[in-house]
């Protein structure tokens, strides 16, 4: 997974709204296309774009293709970022 890839899937909203709904639990491809007014194809596309960058993780059970939230994605990603950035981390309270 490369850091690169995980800013690229969260610059869309459509990835963003996906990503926030599987924040309450796994939800089958169906169940997540229900929410929004997109073809199936165009949601495959968005689903690929997530599990590419390491952001959530399809498991086929039998013919359902169930996705969950890959949260350490987000870790890595937000620690890379605040290495970027030179921020420790810690509160200066602690540094003290």
């Amino acid at each position: 997974m490369a850091v690169s890839e995980v800013f690229q899937a969260l610059s869309d909203p459509t990835r963003r709204e996906i990503l926030r709904l599987l924040r309450a639990g796994d939800m089958t491809a169906g169940e997540l296309a229900e929410h929004f007014p997109l073809a199936r194809s165009t949601l495959s596309g968005h689903f690929n774009v997530l599990k590419h960058a390491g952001l959530i993780v399809p498991e086929r059970r039998g013919t359902t293709i169930v996705y969950s939230l890959n949260a350490s994605a987000f870790e890595d990603a937000l620690t890379s970022l605040m290495e970027l950035l030179g921020v420790d981390g810690r509160r200066k309270e602690q540094l003290e």
